[in-house]
């Protein structure tokens, strides 16, 4: 069985006992959140909702929060001598999910 999330503005293909990364949620380490489903894929076949399926949710416990890698952007205009490097680090919530209930 598998269950199509929504959070953060991006959709993921989950499984039981599978670890993401996630944007952040506003949640601390060992807590459980829910999400709603998108879609579920079952032996039967797949049910699509309507935004979402009813009576079926995703419960996954919060491992940690965190920043990823910095990745380094640079801009730069010709005979202006004008350059600029900035850096970034996205944050995001590494989340186990622990059920999938349809």
């Amino acid at each position: 069985m598998y269950a199509v999330i929504q959070t953060g503005g991006k959709q993921y293909k989950v499984t039981n006992d599978e670890v993401i990364f996630i944007e952040k949620l506003d949640a601390e380490a060992n807590d459980t959140v829910t999400f709603d489903v998108v879609a579920l894929g079952t032996d039967d076949g797949i049910k699509v909702g309507t935004p979402f399926v009813d009576g079926a949710k995703v419960t996954a416990e919060v491992v940690k929060n965190g920043k990823g890698k910095k990745i380094r952007v640079a801009t730069y205009k010709p005979k202006k001598n004008e350059k600029r490097v900035m850096g970034h680090r996205q944050p995001y919530t590494q989340v186990k999910i622990t059920s999938i209930e349809a």
